[in-house]
């Protein structure tokens, strides 16, 4: 279903489209002068240097010695022109005379290889970095699994497909255990067998291949569970009975009746079951214990919105006992290193599942519209903000050494290539594979776009 215009959340998505273009900003032009730190290095002439695409025309350059430094109106990445080297240009003009000193194509292999490999090395070095400042400077909050002494809840009816309910323990993940809630929902996407306890009692529940695309279809890309949490309430409409009995934003529903209630989810089956009737809902206000008399609907509602408190929110209620680490400045480095690894296992895994048609993973591939909804909607989170850019350098370093032509992937095959045999690729079969290359990422960003605008993958 296409979202129309009055339906759009324009503060929302101007929020998310700001940090978006900021984060992939620092990420292009950090990535690009991986390049260009090395060819000037190596005596290289460097003929432009840009943040963005410039078809036709740019919003900004400007000439400094022999670079023209700029900004394109395609916000497709970023890219620098390195004279004698077969790029995105394909100047087959320059590649037509004879090879200068200050070429590319002129340096030793090794030289090249390391101009290539630039990109990809600061991408890596960049994650590590953002990573142990995160951890310096918020450190790490973790909820472990054994502290959700009554199970998780399961918010999506995908889990409830494959045998997964509301207060089932998730002990283990393809027989590995799970030891933070904040690992959970990515582990269960990239699983094949879950390990429950419920009623007291262990069981194995199998996670189907195509999992990840039942996912799509629905439409759902966001947690399959969550921590069970407290039935505070967040908006009450003047129209509903919950509002003619009195109940407020912010009371917190601890009873129905008879029934003790201790967490949200506890609340619908109590009211389905009381369709129809007056009944009795105790609420705790300003630490005290309050008794309201309402009507529960034919449909089983009184009528109010839960408030859904964040994890932070969840810590300040006492809700569950987190672990709390902080970092010094020395040691939040090779936690960083720790950090990046661990994303990047997870991102090589989940890359797999896309290759992997029997998955239907290759459905939620998304595009700007997916990476922008990552980020926070109605407020800027700095911590958020570094962590999410983080993963991405991690993303862009791994997509940037596939060996596909028109990627550094695809130079650096080609220059070790070389190194090995001691042949140089021709020219021509160069510019032709850069042709295929750039087709072929042409092709997977007008499928990953369109699958965010028209949901073909849920087709």
């Amino acid at each position: 279903m296409i979202t129309t215009f009055l339906d759009i959340n324009w503060s929302a998505l101007g929020m998310q489209a700001g940090q978006l273009i900021l984060s992939l900003s620092i990420l292009v032009v950090m990535h690009e002068l991986g390049h260009f730190i090395p060819a000037k290095i190596f005596k290289c002439r460097v003929e432009k240097f840009y943040l963005f695409f410039d078809p036709w025309f740019s919003l900004f350059k400007k000439k400094i010695g022999e670079t023209v430094y700029g900004i394109g109106w395609l916000p497709l990445g970023g890219y620098v022109k390195i004279s004698g080297m077969v790029d995105e240009s394909v100047d087959k003009e320059q590649m037509a005379k004879p090879p200068q000193p200050w070429e590319f194509r002129s340096k030793p292999a090794w030289q090249r290889l390391i101009i290539m490999i630039g990109g990809v090395t600061v991408n890596v070095l960049l994650a590590f970095f953002i990573y142990a400042m995160i951890l310096f400077t918020w450190g790490e909050t973790k909820l472990p699994m054994k502290n959700l002494a009554d199970g998780v809840w399961t918010i999506d009816s995908v889990a409830n497909d494959i045998g997964l309910n509301t207060g089932d323990k998730i002990l283990a993940v393809n027989d590995k255990p799970v030891a933070y809630f904040e690992d959970l929902n990515a582990q269960l996407l990239l699983g094949e067998k879950l390990t429950i306890e419920r009623d007291g009692k262990m069981q194995d529940i199998v996670i189907p291949v195509n999992f990840i695309e039942k996912i799509v279809e629905k439409g759902k890309r966001t947690a399959l569970v969550l921590p069970r949490i407290p039935a505070l309430v967040g908006d009450v409409p003047d129209s509903t009975n919950a509002y003619k009995a009195g109940l407020k934003v912010n009371d917190q529903i601890v009873g129905i009746d008879d029934l003790n209630v201790r967490y949200f989810d506890e609340i619908k089956p109590a009211l389905l079951a009381k369709k129809g009737d007056t009944i009795s809902l105790k609420v705790k206000r300003k630490d005290k214990v309050e008794t309201l008399r309402t009507v529960v609907t034919a449909e089983g509602a009184i009528g109010f919105f839960p408030l859904m408190p964040s994890m932070d929110d969840l810590k300040r209620l006492n809700a569950y006992q987190f672990e709390n680490r902080e970092y010094g400045f020395f040691a939040s480095f090779p936690a960083g290193v720790n950090k990046a690894i661990e994303k990047l296992v997870f991102y090589v895994q989940q890359f797999k599942k896309i290759l992997n048609p029997a998955t239907g993973a290759y459905k939620g591939v998304g595009g700007f519209k997916s990476m922008g909804s990552i980020f926070p909607k109605y407020e800027w989170n700095w911590e958020a903000f570094w962590n999410i850019t983080a993963f991405f350098s991690i993303v862009l370093a791994f997509m940037n050494l596939l060996p596909i032509p028109a990627l550094d992937g695809g130079h650096v095959v080609f220059t070790l290539y070389e190194m090995i045999t001691g042949r140089k690729p021709n020219e021509k079969f160069l510019e032709y594979a850069q042709i295929v290359g750039m087709i072929l990422l042409l092709g997977l960003v007008l499928y990953a776009n369109g699958n965010d605008l028209f949901g073909w993958g849920k087709r």
